[in-house]
């Protein structure tokens, strides 16, 4: 349950260091006994109870991790932990008040709690799967691999004016032949909704595979200030390109890909373990109408029926 009055995410160890980063929290809940008065909290120390239901430390600790991270630090640990009970225990009293009502018995209600329930076992076994495997080890190979050693990126710099006819950028490529400059023709002609048309077209600098084949190709066939003296066709219209300037970019540094290669890798081996998983069990696919699906194929929808003619016009 999120604590919807706290906008501050904090971990374990700053909510309670000697309880939280102790061997009993590591270990998580156990029945055991809470410590006496002024020993070290642990994870099974009972902070609270709701009709003789015991709130722990380890219920506290579950729910501040649920608060945003980018929002952590923002209510001191002394404070947050009043707090955070607070919630559980007004969360146990709904429950019991809900319970009482017999909503835990509606269908509905109780499809809604085993998917739930469903979606935290899922979310436990890909998180025991795959976070052992993205180590920091890990991560540098990785870098090592797609970054480490390999020569920077050629980038441009290019400008473009785009119109919907060939013939209007055949006219634009003329008046820049007579001495037009390209960023007026860029505002004057380029297409309203290019967002760049009343930048003078100035796309920034850019690497062959963030363009079009089509634009790409003949952008990096440019020196710099030229133009290209036939326009380029691509699926938005009929551009004109100029090249301003070229530059070789530097592979980033570990540490400005980290984090994208971390998510690359729990990607991926989550993907792996959800195949292998898939291959451990017989799977049969129906369409919507209860039909089994081909081999290969996949489920459909029953066709939409054919929609009413409208009536005739008097």
């Amino acid at each position: 349950m999120r604590f919807p009055l706290l906008a501050t995410a904090v971990t374990v160890a700053t909510l309670s260091s000697a309880a939280l980063t102790s061997p009993v929290w590591a270990a998580g809940p156990k029945p055991a006994p809470a410590p006496a008065a002024g020993g070290a909290p642990g994870a099974a120390t009972v902070v609270a109870t709701v009709n003789g239901d015991a709130i722990r430390m380890s219920d506290v600790a579950a729910a501040a991790q649920q608060i945003p991270q980018q929002m952590q630090g923002q209510i001191p640990p002394e404070k947050l932990f009043p707090l955070l009970i607070e919630q559980l225990v007004n969360g146990r009293a709904v429950q019991i008040q809900a319970r009482k009502q017999g909503l835990d018995r509606d269908p509905t209600i109780a499809r809604q709690m085993q998917a739930s329930a469903d979606q935290v076992l899922q979310s436990a076994a890909l998180q025991r799967a795959v976070l052992p495997l993205v180590t920091e080890d890990a991560i540098k190979t990785q870098y090592d691999k797609e970054y480490a050693g390999k020569p920077g990126e050629t980038e441009v710099h290019a400008r473009h004016i785009l119109v919907d006819t060939q013939a209007k950028a055949q006219d634009i490529i003329k008046q820049l032949d007579a001495g037009a400059k390209f960023e007026d023709l860029s505002k004057k002609f380029g297409d309203p909704k290019d967002p760049s048309s009343q930048q003078g077209g100035d796309l920034g600098f850019f690497k062959k595979g963030d363009m079009l084949p089509e634009f790409s190709n003949v952008a990096f066939s440019l020196k710099p200030n030229e133009y290209t003296k036939t326009p380029v066709h691509t699926r938005y219209g009929w551009h004109v390109i100029q090249v301003l300037e070229t530059k070789v970019s530097q592979p980033p540094t570990y540490d400005q890909v980290h984090d994208d290669i971390k998510q690359q890798l729990i990607r991926a081996d989550a993907k792996a373990f959800i195949a292998q998983a898939r291959a451990q069990v017989k799977v049969q696919l129906f369409n919507a109408n209860g039909t089994p699906v081909k081999p290969g194929g996949s489920p459909t929808l029953p066709a939409a029926p054919p929609a009413a003619a409208a009536p005739a016009a008097p």
